[in-house]
């Protein structure tokens, strides 16, 4: 008697990404896993403690599930954890599960995981886009009294030495942090900083500016394909915090970073002579997929994929790459529309598709097709 054939989907990482995907599936009836390496949510609590959305709470929830949160507020890291966390509890979730390597075997795949070998007929990848901090090579150049902080290892204005500071980085990460900074240190930003939305933008005309974030720039329209090797080039908007208000705020703002002089301090000519006690990196994240066995990536290291779905490698997915689809695909109030297709991928797949239960997408219609596009993703 023929062994029974695999038909259950593994996904890898519970942040927002893998939650609303298993989100659909479950809701299609399509038995899915979440392996999560810590609890969802946990990972923002890791972050700055004044981090903040830069989208509005109106804007940040996941499918099914408004953010609780007032209208035109912006969530606190506090709350986008406490909110995963909840979201998490009606869905099939494994905590403390981390998944080391990924090999296609047979029709289907294998895991390699911190509580043994698995098995599985799919395998969706929502580790996210934040998966190795990013910190340029001239960073070994520095002279070794220079304090050097990525972005994902600082906390608070607290916990950085007294002396002055350099933020490297103009993106929203970036000029939050100088922000904080500039009441207890002087303070230096360097970067290019990508455009920057007005406040007024999203007060006054919000949900016009968010259907254009999420609608209109999208793979499946010429200004969508135009601008997204230039978003996920430079980083997105500058939303909520402007170089204005560095600029205000006593804050020097510098061009980019290129060097280090001979004497290990930054090549930056406005910066005191005895340069910065220390440095921030703000210059964001870089793809890390080295642990699944076959996979095609682009010439930045991002999986080469038909909107969501691996080139060449079938039964392979991702969630919540950056302009997966459009600018809002690794944003909370996004990722539902990618997470809808990739469930309608699966149940077509499996000969069961049916329209998404939520109606979370026009996107999602045949045809609304990309191949993401190479990207660094950095915020600066």
């Amino acid at each position: 008697m023929a062994a029974q054939q695999m038909d259950n989907t593994i996904i890898i990482g519970g942040g927002q990404a893998g939650l609303a995907v298993a989100h659909h599936l479950v809701r299609r009836g399509i038995s899915c896993e979440v392996l999560e390496a810590d609890t969802p949510g946990e990972s923002w609590r890791r972050r700055w403690d004044s981090l903040r959305l830069f989208t509005p709470a109106q804007y940040c929830g996941l499918p099914g599930r408004p953010f609780p949160a007032s209208r035109g507020s912006f969530p606190t890291r506090e709350e986008v954890a406490a909110y995963l966390s909840s979201y998490a509890r009606d869905l099939p979730v494994t905590p403390g599960v981390r998944v080391d390597a990924v090999r296609p075997a047979g029709d289907g795949f294998e895991l390699e995981t911190s509580r043994g070998r698995r098995t599985a007929a799919r395998v969706i990848v929502a580790t996210g886009a934040n998966a190795v901090p990013f910190v340029p090579d001239i960073a070994g150049r520095l002279a070794p009294h220079i304090l050097q902080l990525h972005s994902s290892e600082y906390r608070n204005a607290r916990s950085v030495p007294e002396g002055d500071v350099l933020v490297v980085g103009a993106g929203t990460s970036g000029v939050q942090i100088a922000l904080e900074l500039a009441p207890t240190h002087a303070t230096w930003l360097a970067g290019r900083a990508p455009v920057h939305i007005p406040d007024g933008v999203l007060r006054f005309a919000g949900g016009l500016y968010w259907q254009f974030i999420h609608r209109v720039l999208t793979l499946r329209t010429p200004i969508g394909r135009k601008a997204a090797p230039a978003v996920t080039g430079r980083g997105a908007p500058l939303i909520s915090v402007s170089i204005k208000d560095a600029e205000q705020a006593g804050i020097t703002c510098l061009p980019r970073l290129k060097d280090v002089g001979d004497d290990g301090l930054p090549a930056l000519g406005d910066l005191p002579r005895r340069g910065p006690a220390t440095v921030i990196w703000a210059t964001g994240y870089r793809p890390d997929f080295a642990w699944i066995e076959g996979l095609p990536v682009d010439g930045r290291g991002w999986p080469v994929t038909e909107r969501g779905a691996a080139v060449a490698v079938p039964g392979l997915y991702f969630m919540g790459m950056p302009f997966q689809y459009g600018l809002t695909s690794a944003l909370l109030g996004g990722v539902g529309r990618d997470a809808n297709h990739v469930a309608r991928q699966i149940a077509d797949s499996r000969g069961a598709g049916h329209p998404g239960p939520d109606g979370a997408g026009a996107a999602g219609r045949p045809g609304a097709t990309g191949r993401t596009p190479q990207s660094s993703y950095l915020e600066e």
